[in-house]
């Protein structure tokens, strides 16, 4: 029996065995449903948000169609509260597009930070993907596309979490719709609490180092002083004033390194 031979032999199953596995985890069915799953916390907490939202739209002013038509063309709960908040008092559209676009900037990191994964996809997935790169999706999908295995198919995954949150923000806005007028004290039961603390959960295991708690202390506290500002102005500014909290944090470290 030749040595060379039988080590060839005893080699290559377990290889083939490894080989075999990872591709069974990553096939598109199982990313897509373990997306849709990982998702499902998250989803939990967006399920009083939508419905308030469809409930309060129409005392905004806004029809029917055109609020779920927000639900379905936006997919954006913050500005969609802002946007809806904004025409019910009246505010002049210039204020009301650039009070949601500045709400939004935050999807440019997200996305700066999806690059690296979608490059290789076609340009029919990145539209859809991007599309859908909700706050809620891009906290379950970064941290699938961040494990180490040799799955092709992780953008399934993040399919999944996205039609999840998808169907979900869009059924609650109708149920909301449909059904806000029989609770019509809806807005003050506190339910809109569950999306704060969802996005406080989200946040708080990405703090990995003191700009990002820097930058995350000085937003909520330049917020809740601004809060009284009107047409949403805080949010702008403590936006503003905690990526600039960040920045200089960093700037401070990086110095306190080269000394």
């Amino acid at each position: 029996m030749w040595v060379k031979g039988d080590f060839t032999v005893e080699t290559s199953q377990p290889i083939q065995l490894q080989t075999t596995a990872t591709k069974a985890y990553g096939s598109p069915s199982t990313e897509f449903f373990a997306g849709f799953r990982d998702t499902f916390p998250l989803v939990v907490g967006a399920v009083p948000f939508g419905i308030i939202f469809g409930a309060l739209a129409g005392t905004a002013g806004l029809s029917f169609w055109a609020a779920l038509g927000m639900s379905l063309f936006v997919f954006a709960g913050a500005s969609q509260f802002i946007g809806a908040g904004l025409i019910a008092t009246g505010t002049a559209w210039p204020i009301i597009v650039i009070t949601t676009f500045v709400v939004n900037l935050r999807h440019l990191l997200y996305g700066a930070s999806m690059v690296p994964y979608y490059k290789k996809l076609s340009h029919c997935w990145k539209v859809v993907l991007s599309f859908g790169l909700t706050d809620e999706t891009f906290a379950v999908a970064i941290g699938r596309y961040r494990k180490k295995d040799n799955s092709d198919h992780k953008h399934f995954y993040n399919l999944g979490s996205m039609v999840f949150m998808y169907a979900n923000w869009n059924m609650c806005t109708l149920i909301g719709l449909t059904m806000g007028k029989t609770f019509p004290g809806i807005s003050a039961m506190g339910l809109d609490f569950a999306m704060p603390a969802t996005f406080i959960g989200m946040v708080i295991p990405y703090l990995t180092n003191s700009p990002m708690w820097a930058s995350v202390m000085t937003a909520g506290s330049v917020a809740l002083i601004t809060n009284s500002l009107p047409h949403k102005l805080g949010l702008m500014i403590a936006a503003v004033a905690g990526v600039a909290a960040g920045i200089t944090w960093e700037v401070i470290i990086g110095r306190k390194r080269n000394r």
